[in-house]
C-alpha cells in the first residue's frame, strides 16, 4: 500500500500592502517616463522673452504709419525728430466717445494715434496724439491721475499728471498748428530725460501734410 505523500503547505501570500505597492509602481512607471520625456522636450523648446536692450528690434515703419494716421484720422500728427538710438516699435489707433467738444459746444467723438518707442536705454515710452480734450485723454490713458506740476520743455508748458506708486506719470501739452490744436501726451517706464527728449522732438515738428 502506497503511503500518501504529505501535501506541501501553500506559501504565505505577500502582504496586501506590498502587492498593491508593486502594482502601483509598474502602473505608474510609464507615466513617470512620459513626464520625463515631455519635460526634456519642453526644456529644449523653452522661450525666454527679451529684456530691455536684448533681442532684435521689431521692424516698424514710423514715417508710413504716422502718414497713414494723419490721412485716416484727419488730425494734426507730428512725427518726432528723435536723436540716434531711438527706435519706434509699435503703433495703434483708438477713439473716445464724447472725448472732445465740437465748435457748437457739443460732445463729439475724439480720435487717437499712439506710437511706442524704445529709448537708447532700452526703456519704453509712448507718444499719444489726439483731438481729445485734456481731461478726457488723461482718463483714457489711466485712472486716478491728477495734475501735480509742470515741466518747461524749450518754452512749452507740459502738465504733469501722477497717480499711485505703480502708475506711470503722464506729461501732456496742447500744441497749436496751422491745421488746428492737438493734445499730446507722453508716458511709460522711461525716465524724465526720455520724457523731455520725446516731448521736445515732437513739439518742434509741424503736423504732417494731409492730402
Amino acid at each position: 500500500m502506497t503511503t500518501p505523500q504529505p501535501v506541501p503547505a501553500p506559501k504565505p501570500q505577500k502582504s496586501r500592502l506590498l502587492h498593491d505597492g508593486r502594482d502601483m509602481f509598474w502602473s505608474m512607471a510609464p507615466l513617470v517616463l512620459a513626464c520625463i520625456v515631455l519635460a526634456g522636450l519642453l526644456g529644449m523648446c523653452s522661450f525666454a522673452p527679451s529684456g530691455p536692450g536684448q533681442g532684435p528690434l521689431p521692424n516698424y515703419d514710423l514715417p508710413a504709419a504716422m502718414k497713414a494716421d494723419a490721412e485716416a484720422l484727419k488730425i494734426p500728427i507730428r512725427m518726432p525728430a528723435l536723436p540716434a538710438g531711438w527706435h519706434a516699435n509699435s503703433g495703434s489707433r483708438a477713439s473716445i466717445d464724447g472725448g472732445r467738444t465740437d465748435a457748437a459746444g457739443r460732445p463729439a467723438r475724439a480720435v487717437i494715434s499712439r506710437t511706442g518707442f524704445l529709448a537708447p536705454t532700452g526703456m519704453f515710452i509712448s507718444l499719444t496724439q489726439s483731438d481729445a480734450d485734456e481731461q478726457n485723454l488723461i482718463r483714457w490713458i489711466g485712472n486716478d491721475l491728477a495734475p501735480t506740476g509742470t515741466q518747461d520743455v524749450d518754452g512749452v508748458r507740459w502738465i504733469v499728471y501722477e497717480g499711485g506708486d505703480d502708475v506711470r506719470p503722464v506729461w501732456t501739452a496742447r500744441l497749436s498748428g496751422p491745421t488746428g490744436p492737438a493734445q499730446i501726451a507722453v508716458t511709460g517706464p522711461a525716465g524724465t530725460a526720455e520724457y523731455r527728449t520725446l516731448a521736445a522732438a515732437t513739439q518742434s515738428q509741424s503736423p504732417l501734410p494731409v492730402s
